[in-house]
């Protein structure tokens, strides 16, 4: 019971984080309009022609699965989930109009459609193919042809649905989420730079070895931030309301490429330094005289690079600084180096890598050359 409820702190974080993401207000939205298409499909079914109208429960269905955040991401599911349809009820026509429905076909059938679901072609509508095959073949039985027809007529007009409720109630772009996720990344980049300075000059082996942990976290994050951005750049296709603002996103895009290049040299400089601290294999020394300007320089590169607008005079003031601990840190470099007749070393590294990231972040100026 004890280690019940140490799992259950453990995690209670990333459990509060799972909530508070089901309740944003775009998701919310999407409920509602999710709960409204069902609706919808489901009190039009009963009203479409012929034989269609006895299968009203597949409408509902359609709208369900055509709704997706974006509205991109609706066509896309609703158009690849009736392709998918199309292709399972082909196969199970060809079997009906064959040897018929029986112990062996209809297995052999469905591992065809599973066999096609994995090619790719279908994309979220895959799963629909070997799904419609055997709803042909077993629910629609003798009445296969009218099946069929009701079953993806009945889709067809849940997709529609769903499609026309995405349009009317079009989901805000989400363009301005994904540039706080860069915005935040930045600031998670200094804060990194600025722990790897506060462990340099700590007492040895440091007590604090979460900056360790975090650094190395940076890949997933990068990772989930390219994700993010994706899908903004997806939220805007075919929506009305990003018309006329269509390039907003390329900004965003070189940021998160000049702030990955960044994470992948402090990642650098945190692995090096972690080496050095706790001895491990392949580790370079620290000369004891450069711990103090190698700090001071990754506080300054902290400083410079979590500010959003390069253009004020704060922002050149900090450039400035951080230019100057890296030059301070260099010229303390070349004296060890002729004192002890070596060049290797973490502080080289780590200097060089700190001069890269203030060249790479744009920041920098005449008096960095």
């Amino acid at each position: 019971m004890t280690k019940i409820r140490s799992r259950i702190r453990e995690r209670r974080p990333a459990i509060v984080e799972s909530l508070r993401q089901a309740v944003q207000p775009a998701r919310l939205l999407l409920v509602a309009k999710t709960a409204l298409a069902v609706g919808l499909a489901w009190w039009i079914a009963p009203h479409m022609p012929g034989v269609t109208d006895e299968y009203p429960y597949y409408a509902p269905l359609g709208a369900l699965v055509s709704m997706y955040p974006t509205l991109m991401g609706s066509v896309r599911s609703g158009l690849q989930t009736l392709l998918g349809l199309v292709a399972g009820i082909g196969l199970a026509t060809v079997v009906v109009l064959t040897v018929g429905p029986t112990w062996w076909t209809i297995p052999v059938v469905v591992g065809v459609g599973v066999l096609l679901s994995g090619t790719g072609w279908f994309g979220v509508g895959k799963e629909y193919v070997p799904i419609a095959a055997l709803f042909v073949l077993i629910v629609g039985g003798q009445d296969a042809d009218d099946y069929s027809l009701g079953y993806l007529a009945q889709m067809a007009v849940g997709v529609v649905v769903g499609l026309i409720v995405n349009v009317v109630i079009a989901p805000a772009p989400t363009t301005l989420v994904a540039a706080a996720r860069v915005d935040a990344f930045r600031r998670q980049l200094s804060d990194h730079l600025h722990d790897i300075g506060y462990a340099i000059t700590e007492s040895w082996p440091p007590e604090h070895e979460q900056w360790a942990e975090d650094a190395a976290s940076l890949a997933d994050t990068t990772a989930s931030l390219r994700t993010a951005l994706a899908e903004a750049d997806d939220s805007r296709r075919v929506n009305p309301r990003a018309r006329g603002r269509r390039g907003e996103t390329q900004h965003i895009h070189e940021d998160l490429r000049r702030l990955d290049r960044i994470a992948h040299l402090i990642r650098d400089i945190a692995d090096a330094t972690a080496d050095t601290i706790w001895d491990r294999p392949g580790s370079l020394g620290l000369d004891p005289e450069l711990p103090e300007p190698l700090s001071a320089a990754c506080h300054a590169v902290a400083d410079a690079i979590a500010v959003d607008d390069p253009t004020t005079a704060d922002a050149h003031r900090l450039r400035g600084e951080a230019a100057r601990a890296i030059r301070l840190l260099l010229e303390r470099v070349d004296d060890r180096t002729i004192d002890v007749g070596s060049t290797m070393g973490t502080g080289v590294l780590s200097a060089m890598h700190l001069r890269r990231i203030l060249i790479v972040s744009g920041a920098r100026d005449e008096s960095d050359d």
